[in-house]
């Protein structure tokens, strides 16, 4: 294996320029057809991006997820793989799930998701780019990148078609990485490192409470294509060993092995763990942006949103407030 210092000289050195290239914001130039004007959301050299996830109250095709960027002023994006699927032809779920609704699954209906399934395999391995390289296309000219894209398909049960599947969709989609939680069984991260050294996309692994220092070593150490996909909400609310302080060392000491974070605003768990709107929980927000900004971290900074929605607004207004939250520390 080769020592680690040579792992991260490589990250620096390569393909990390794809990841740096997509935060310059250069990646659109073109005026959008129906769009007046083109969202900028990077901030003193620091790129605010959000996750499609935080729309998830809304309607979702991949028009009206570019629209909800464009009000939000976002430039930049981490794309949940629903829509765009969805966009590219996926084969239709025959069993409806309501949502916020239990799924409780009759037999009929177990056999339905079983046979949804395998089709939804065997589309995932034959489908063609053609459709993501057009919604790239579309999100470009629109002044909106991806940066990350996170479909499900890329977990144990999948096939390594789907998983490469995934991989070539996100190149095509002009993203640098896809996203998928952080595997329990070391096995799985050593098959996924694998795959993306084969199509040199980085997987950036993200975790919950489970969030420690040391939670992402073994992953980072199978393949230089595994990375972090850091999460500093999840990361404080954790507690115990888990502070600010070594939050923001975190960042530093793994810098070039995180392709992008989330940033949200949660209480400690020994002050309840809850999400917050922003400037109200003990994430440290202010200096993680300022961090990103003074270091010049080409790391992404991805609102997700995830407290409750006010009375009278909605996910995409809420997304705005937490982005001009960040526009404001980034510039005091």
């Amino acid at each position: 294996m080769k020592p680690i210092l040579s792992r991260r000289a490589f990250l620096h050195n390569s393909s990390f320029a794809t990841l740096a290239f997509i935060c310059t914001g250069h990646a659109a130039n073109a005026v959008g057809s129906f769009l007046d004007s083109k969202p900028n959301s990077k901030i003193k050299g620091v790129q605010i991006g959000a996750i499609t996830y935080s729309w998830r109250s809304m309607p979702g095709s991949v028009d009206q997820l570019l629209q909800y960027c464009v009000d939000c002023n976002i430039s930049a994006i981490e794309l949940m793989g629903d829509a765009v699927e969805d966009y590219a032809g996926k084969p239709t779920n025959p069993v409806k799930f309501i949502p916020g609704q239990p799924r409780q699954l009759n037999d009929e209906q177990k056999a339905q998701m079983a046979q949804y399934q395998k089709d939804v395999a065997a589309w995932r391995a034959s489908v063609g780019m053609e459709k993501f390289e057009a919604l790239r296309k579309q999100y470009q000219k629109a002044g909106v990148s991806i940066y990350a894209f996170k479909p499900n398909a890329l977990n144990p049960n999948n096939t390594d078609a789907e998983i490469e599947y995934a991989l070539k969709a996100a190149k095509a989609l002009g993203a640098a990485s896809v996203t998928v939680e952080l595997p329990t069984k070391p096995e799985h991260s050593q098959r996924l490192g694998k795959l993306a050294e084969k199509h040199k996309v980085y997987i950036g692994y993200h975790a919950h409470t489970q969030a420690t220092d040391t939670a992402w070593d073994l992953a980072l150490s199978q393949s230089p294509y595994n990375s972090m996909n850091l999460d500093c909400g999840h990361y404080i609310a954790a507690g115990g060993i888990n502070t600010k302080d070594s939050l923001l060392a975190l960042i530093e000491d793994k810098q070039d092995r995180i392709t992008s974070m989330h940033i949200k605003d949660r209480k400690s768990k020994v002050n309840g763990g809850a999400n917050m709107v922003w400037g109200n929980g003990d994430t440290p927000l202010k200096e993680i942006l300022n961090l990103l900004k003074e270091k010049k971290y080409k790391i992404p900074a991805t609102i997700e949103l995830e407290y409750d929605i006010p009375t009278g607004s909605d996910a995409v207004k809420e997304t705005k407030i937490c982005f001009e939250y960040a526009k404001k520390l980034l510039e005091a």
